[in-house]
């Protein structure tokens, strides 16, 4: 059997033995997973990672003698492998889980808090997917990344500074790997840089919470979008889990931002696809980024910034989590660059100040 044929084999760690035969059950009955073992806390996962060598694990929070993030932080800076948390703490705590991301998870699943036999086989599609999505995805090992210690806080300026006046507005869209990518982009933007647009794919309960602890760990002003909130230097806006995210222009043609409600049946909502549509209207005055995911939001409205003269950068395969979302846009023809995740804060400013 060639290794793309053999089974994902998947080390289950969760401190109750309920929890471990749900999941082992889940995960056995498809024929493309194997549950290589079980492992009721960190420090017996540590010794069974060793001797099974699996191709993923799956992670609970709360746990005896060493919690699930603690584990998480130690395992991608000695043994980076593919993570996907599966927690009630990922809906109770969005900093838990958003810590999660950023040390390197792939993805997360909540946990049912109540009748948790009877309410977890609504998940177990999403537990297989993510399990198999997480054993292709690039792990980005090395040491735990923590959020840049923040400078002070520079108001935004009500019009763009002299160095960045060629761009309007930059939109980012991402998906699964896109907490830890945006980050690490942001953390290479100055803070009279071009107002900034981000569609990242999270539930609703998150997105505010993750635009608080971009906000303080950054020079840069970060909040999740609100209606007509205007768009200027300086000023990054996320679009909340569960309603749309476009820009439009206020009266005087300055970009604002603009909320909607969901498209009926839409995979995802904000989508991507429909946020860089929108700036597509802007043509030179735009840049559009697409970062990891997987699927293909994205790809439509990147192409439509690229007819209308945008900048568009895809992120390579090399640095993506993954490739899906980025391979799509390229295929496409809606990728004017690709680009490492390192080199594209550059090549967005420089596209800012360029002539």
């Amino acid at each position: 059997m060639s290794e793309s044929e053999r089974p994902v084999r998947v080390l289950i760690v969760d401190d109750s033995a309920l929890v471990r035969e749900l999941l082992t059950g889940i995960l056995s009955s498809d024929p493309a997973i194997e549950v290589a073992g079980v492992a009721p806390d960190p420090l017996i996962a540590r010794e069974k990672i060793k001797a099974l060598s699996p191709d993923v694990i799956t992670l609970d929070v709360e746990m005896p003698h060493m919690n699930g993030i603690e584990f998480l932080e130690r395992l991608m800076r000695l043994r980076p492998m593919p993570v996907v948390m599966i927690s009630t703490l990922t809906t109770e705590g969005a900093d838990t889980t958003l810590r999660a991301l950023e040390l390197g998870a792939i993805d997360y699943v909540a946990k049912p808090t109540r009748r948790l036999s009877e309410s977890i086989g609504s998940l177990a599609e999403e537990i297989r997917t993510k399990v198999k999505t997480a054993a292709h995805a690039r792990v980005r090992g090395g040491a735990a990344r923590k959020p840049a210690a923040p400078g002070p806080k520079a108001e935004a300026p009500a019009a763009a500074s002299n160095r960045f006046t060629h761009l309007d507005v930059i939109g980012i869209g991402a998906s699964t790997g896109g907490v830890e990518a945006i980050g690490e982009i942001l953390a290479q933007v100055p803070a009279d840089a071009p107002g900034i647009v981000i569609v990242q794919h999270l539930p609703g309960s998150f997105t505010g919470r993750f635009a608080s602890r971009l906000d303080a760990s950054l020079p840069l002003t970060v909040a999740e979008a609100r209606d007509g909130a205007p768009i200027l230097p300086g000023t990054v806006h996320i679009g909340r889990g569960g309603q749309d995210f476009e820009v439009r222009t206020d009266a005087a043609g300055r970009p604002i931002c603009r909320l909607a409600e969901g498209t009926p049946g839409a995979l995802h909502v904000p989508s991507i696809d429909r946020l860089f549509t929108s700036l597509a209207r802007f043509g030179k005055r735009t840049a559009g980024v697409l970062l990891t995911g997987m699927g293909r939001d994205g790809a439509i409205g990147l192409k439509a910034m690229r007819d209308a003269g945008a900048l568009t950068i895809g992120q390579d395969a090399g640095t993506s989590v993954v490739f899906g979302m980025p391979r799509a846009a390229a295929e496409a023809g809606a990728v004017s660059i690709q680009l490492p995740l390192t080199r594209i804060a550059q090549a967005m400013l420089d596209q800012s100040s360029s002539e």
